[in-house]
């Protein structure tokens, strides 16, 4: 792990509320001198703790109407059943993130799509037709109260 001191964590923060910010505002906003701020964040993406820089898109603006988390079982817990499920979900646009779970359900996919009709193609025809799959539930987003993809950093602070 990375030791981070609070200029650190503080770069880290703003950078996740306003990625496109200069270096010369970043550097402002943290106390630093231009170029200590850019040796710094050059150290941060080298060992790498910042992993990329990219842009948030409201899904209803561009058509992606319906969100929906689905959570996935299945058959057999073997090697070749769950890379062939892994591979199969990583080819899949629809699916905005997988996560590996423990409980009763294997998998909880997070899927947007324009709307029912398409969910129901994706559903029907990719994910209960991959080998593998023994079980599949869903629930369907009705309101966003909170999205963020920024990481809780003050509580590091401490």
């Amino acid at each position: 792990m990375t030791e981070l001191d609070r200029t650190d964590l503080r770069m880290l923060a703003v950078l996740q509320a306003e990625g496109r910010i200069t270096n010369a505002e970043l550097a402002e906003r943290v106390n630093l001198s231009p170029s200590a701020c850019l040796r710094r964040l050059q150290r941060l993406e080298g060992e790498g703790v910042l992993t990329g820089y990219s842009a948030q898109v409201d899904p209803e603006a561009v058509g992606l109407g319906l969100q929906a988390f689905v959570r996935v079982q299945l058959t057999r817990h073997e090697g070749d059943v769950i890379e062939r499920f892994v591979e199969r979900v990583n080819g899949w646009d629809e699916v905005v993130a997988c996560y590996a779970l423990t409980g009763d359900m294997d998998y909880l996919m997070h899927i947007y799509v324009a709307d029912l009709q398409h969910f129901s193609r994706f559903l029907l025809d990719r994910l209960l037709n991959a080998s593998g799959v023994a079980d599949v539930n869903s629930s369907f987003v009705l309101r966003t109260v909170k999205r963020s993809p920024a990481l809780p950093l003050s509580q590091l602070e401490r």
